[in-house]
Parts: structure tokens; sequence; C-alpha cells
């Protein structure tokens, strides 16, 4: 039996793998050895979590940010990009299109800000969703750093989950991909601020940076498990043409997309074997790489998808990375195309279910 085997064969009793290990499932390219993982993260998938996805309406309501990191198509300094701002009234529509059609849950996402005007408008569109949906609605926010008492309000509003990524955890990587004003610190103090507020907690990281390696992204699924996460949304690295990264690194080839897509999916399903009963999102940027690149991804453990319901006059101008997919569908269109599919790999849609977070459930009556 080769070492991948058994490795995959401690894994099926416990999610407790060195590093070593982690990073020897990572580097598989052998054909079978790498069906073998997705199916065996698939089990764990099943055993944990349940053979459903979970939808989250995303609504990407600015690219209005702050922040310049170096990949971000939406990041401050490009100039190319025509700025949006969505009034409270598109947000909550949209939400409320997502309630009504069943999805159980919403995604508010936006480049980052940090004024009080904007800051004032997401606690009340937030409170205005919790209050029209009776608590119903399961609110996740995805809006970058804040102070905590930031987060208490957006709390107290109603909002229930926070997405955070962190990117990588390598300090040279982290600091190779964004100005000398971000601070790797200070997003890790954000995620214990999210904590100590009482949200479900995410963060995530890319994959395929330049000069990043499978011991490195070992590292950061490690982290994952140290910080006692309770989501998980990441996605292969792809460049955007307007940015520095963009400017030195082409567009992918096929052999580099599909490298990128198997990269992707090995993380999910080792990230699903080792923390078991989080929340882990199938990311649109495996769509991006492959058609059926978000399928593949709750085939190898992930239970979250998140359909786009931004208006399609805003969709376009919303781009982290190049080719970004169904930028020209409306929400009705995503809806049955994603639950077509979705129901053809054998799965089922929680629809009407906010899809909590198993792992925040289980710390929070211990």
């Amino acid at each position: 039996m080769s070492n991948v085997y058994t490795i995959l064969e401690k894994a099926k009793k416990s999610g407790d793998l060195s590093r070593e290990e982690i990073a020897a499932l990572l580097s598989i390219s052998d054909k079978d050895e790498q069906q073998a993982l997705f199916d065996a993260a698939y089990a764990v998938k099943e055993e944990h979590v349940g053979k459903v996805a979970y939808f989250r309406g995303l609504i990407e309501c600015s690219n209005l940010c702050i922040k310049d990191c170096y990949y971000c198509g939406i990041r401050r300094s490009n100039k190319k990009v025509e700025r949006f701002l969505m009034d409270e009234e598109e947000i909550f529509k949209e939400a409320m299109w997502a309630y009504e059609a069943e999805y159980g849950s919403c995604v508010i996402q936006s480049g980052e800000r940090q004024d009080e005007e904007y800051i004032s408008m997401i606690e009340r569109v937030v409170k205005r969703i919790a209050e029209a949906t009776k608590g119903e609605m399961g609110i996740t926010l995805s809006l970058g750093e804040q102070t905590e008492e930031v987060y208490k309000r957006w709390r107290a509003a109603g909002a229930h989950r926070y997405l955070l990524r962190i990117e990588t955890t390598h300090p040279e990587i982290y600091a190779k991909i964004h100005p000398a004003d971000h601070s790797m610190e200070v997003r890790k103090a954000c995620l214990k601020s999210l904590r100590r507020t009482g949200y479900q907690v995410g963060t995530g990281v890319m994959m395929g940076l330049p000069g990043q390696t499978m011991e490195d992204l070992a590292d950061d699924i490690l982290f994952l498990k140290d910080i006692d996460i309770d989501m998980v949304g990441m996605g292969p690295y792809i460049p955007h043409s307007d940015t520095p990264m963009g400017e030195e690194i082409p567009a992918y080839t096929d052999e580099e997309k599909t490298a990128a897509l198997k990269l992707g999916l090995k993380m999910i399903a080792v990230t699903r074997i080792v923390l078991r009963d989080i929340n882990i999102a199938a990311a649109t940027a495996l769509q991006a790489l492959e058609y059926t690149g978000r399928e593949q991804g709750l085939k190898c453990g992930a239970n979250v998808i998140m359909p786009n319901l931004t208006e399609t006059e805003f969709r376009p101008k919303y781009q982290l990375y190049d080719n970004k997919p169904c930028t020209d569908e409306n929400s009705s269109m995503c809806r049955g195309c994603l639950s077509g599919r979705i129901k053809g790999i054998g799965e089922t849609i929680g629809f009407n279910e906010r899809g909590d977070s198993l792992h925040f459930q289980k710390r929070a009556t211990e």
C-alpha cells in the first residue's frame, strides 16, 4: 500500500493529520490516488454534514475599496474599473429575492470601506433584512477588516456569519501580494474579534500563488484548524490583467487551468478531511477554470454554493479576477442552472434552510 493510501486509511478514522501527511495529499498527481482522495473526502462530508448543498445568495453591493491588494481587480489603484455602490433599497430587494427563492441565506460582499456612512448603511440594511424575514434568513457579511465595535453593531443588527479571508499564512508571500500598509497580524486580530463577537467565523486562502509550496498550503490548513474556524471560502489564484500580479503572470493556458482546478479541488478535499464538520464553499473561481468546477467542488467535500444575485448591470464591474463566470445571467437563471446541475450529481439542495455551521453549533453547546 502506497503512503497516500496509508494516509487516507488514517483519515477515515480521524482528521488528525501531520503537516507532512497533508502536504503529501496535496502533492498527489496520480489519477487513481487523486480519485481516492476525493472519494475519502466525500465520505467524510457525507458522514459529518450530509449530501446537502446550501445556497447563499451573493450580493456584490459595491466595488469601492480602500485596499490595494496586488492580485485584486477592484483594488484602489485600478483606474480602469467603473465604480458602483448599490443603494439600500437595491440590496434589500436582492436579499428578499433570495428569501422568496428559498435560499435560506444571503451574503453581502463588497470592497472594503471603514467610513461611518458605509458602516451605518450596512447596519440599517442588515436590520431591515432580519426584521423582514423574522430572523429566518441567514445573513453573511464579507466586508473586510473593521473594528470590533463595528462587528458588534452589524452582529446586533442581525448578521450571523462573517467571512474574512486571510489569503495566505506565509508572512513572506503575504508581503509580496499586499502593499506594505496591509498587515497579516491585523487580519488575524480581526478574526479573533469576530469570534469574540459571536459570529460564525469564516476565512480562507488562495492556492497557486507565486512561490507557494504544498507545505505552505498544509500550514494554511493547520491554521484553519488551530483557530477553530467554522467555515471556509477559498479558491485558486486566477490573474487579473489590470493588477500588478496579473501584469507579471500571463493568462492561464488550458493546461494551467486544469492544474489550478485540481489544486483547488485537492485543497477542498484535504480541508474537509482535516476539519470534518465545517462549512466549505465551492468557489465561483472553480467554474472560471472549468464549467463544472463548482459541482466538482461539491464532490470533493464542499457543501455551500453561492449563486450570484447581483444585478447584471453591476456584475461586469465586480471582477476580482479575469473571466469571472455568470456575469450575463440574472438571478433566476443562476438558480435554475445551479439547481439542475447539483441534483444531477446526486445531492439535494437545502432550500429554506440557513445551513449554519455544525461545527459552530457543537462548540456553542459545549
